[in-house]
C-alpha cells in the first residue's frame, strides 16, 4: 500500500476543478486527459478537448471512440519494440510491462477488456503482449499502427523500445519508423 497513492479519477476532479478556479483557467478545449477507464473517459468527454490513453488496445481504441463522441481528440500510446527475434521483442517488452502490471487502474483496464490474472504472470503472456505492444519489423509496426487509426484514434504516440539504457535515443528506430509510416521531416 503506497499511501500518496491518489485513485487517478478523483486526483484529476480535484485537479480540473483547480484549473477552472485559476485566475486565468484553463479552457477544457486546451486539455487533453490521460483516460483509461470508462470514468475517466466520459470525464475526458465532458471536461476536456479528448484524452491520450497510454498502455491501451486497438480494441480499448474503438470503446474510447465510443466514448468520447466523434469530435474530440483521441490519441492512445502504442509501444513498439522493432526487433524480428519476437522472444528478443518479447523480453524487452515484457521489462517495460512489469511495472505497469502492478497498478490497479492499468490492471482493471486490462481485466475489462477480458485478459485475466494469467495474463498478468510473469511479465506478461503472450496474447497480452500482442494486443499491447507492436512487436517486430516495420512492416508489422504499420498494420498495428493502421489497427489503431482504424479504431477511431486520430493520432498515435509511438514510444520506441530498445532493451538499450533508457537514456538511448533510438534515432535508427525512429528513422525506420519514418520511412515506414511514410513520414517527412518538416522543415
Amino acid at each position: 500500500f503506497n499511501p500518496n497513492y491518489a485513485r487517478p479519477y478523483s486526483a484529476m476532479v480535484e485537479y480540473l476543478d483547480a484549473l477552472d478556479a485559476a485566475a486565468d483557467p484553463v479552457p477544457a478545449s486546451g486539455r487533453v486527459l490521460a483516460a483509461l477507464g470508462p470514468k475517466m473517459l466520459k470525464l475526458a468527454a465532458d471536461r476536456a478537448w479528448g484524452a491520450h490513453p497510454y498502455l491501451v488496445t486497438a480494441e480499448h481504441t474503438a470503446q474510447a471512440r465510443a466514448a468520447l463522441g466523434p469530435d474530440a481528440l483521441l490519441a492512445p500510446e502504442l509501444t513498439v519494440v522493432l526487433d524480428t527475434d519476437l522472444d528478443q521483442a518479447r523480453t524487452v517488452a515484457r521489462g517495460m510491462l512489469a511495472m505497469y502490471l502492478q497498478l490497479p487502474n492499468y490492471t482493471d483496464n486490462l481485466l475489462r477488456l477480458g485478459f485475466t490474472e494469467r495474463d498478468f504472470a510473469d511479465g506478461g503472456s503472450d496474447r497480452l503482449l500482442a494486443a499491447l505492444f507492436a512487436l517486430g519489423d516495420a512492416a508489422t509496426v504499420r498494420a498495428r499502427v493502421d489497427e489503431y487509426l482504424a479504431a477511431g484514434a486520430d493520432h498515435l504516440a509511438l514510444q520506441v523500445l530498445t532493451g538499450e539504457r533508457p537514456s538511448a535515443l533510438p534515432l535508427t528506430q525512429w528513422r525506420t519508423l519514418a520511412e515506414a509510416l511514410e513520414l517527412t521531416p518538416r522543415g
